[in-house]
């Protein structure tokens, strides 16, 4: 239980020390990330209104076709999820967002989370 708790603690400064200067705006959203051991999602935060603009997540995929290569198959749901929230977000005229990887490292699959909404044309 001791354990328990200073983990999260642990997981929650990491977190903060990641948003410590990082806030989102009408024009500049913060993209934030959440992973999962089985998921992605993304969203696009306005803090100053407090509003989801866009988000993202890999739930929306239709099933995967072929078992086996889950790494791989990982990556690729990241590159799918970065572009969804790219187009929606260019749907609603947005163009530029501040990456937020919340207490992740940027690696994996929250870098190929980046690399796909880069591909679609979201700027950070």
């Amino acid at each position: 239980m001791k354990q328990e708790r200073q983990n999260r603690i642990r997981r929650l400064r990491r977190a903060a020390r990641a948003r410590a200067r990082i806030h989102g705006t009408a024009e500049r959203p913060r993209l934030s990330v959440f992973r999962s051991n089985r998921h992605i999602a993304a969203q696009l935060i306005d803090d100053a209104a407090r509003k989801t603009v866009a988000s993202a997540s890999d739930g929306e995929l239709p099933a995967t076709p072929k078992k086996g290569a889950k790494r791989l198959m990982r990556h690729e749901r990241a590159l799918w999820v970065g572009r969804t929230v790219a187009e929606r977000a260019r749907e609603k005229k947005i163009e530029k967002a501040i990456f937020d990887r919340g207490r992740y490292r940027y690696h994996g699959v929250v870098a190929a989370l980046a690399e796909g909404a880069r591909a679609a044309g979201l700027k950070f």
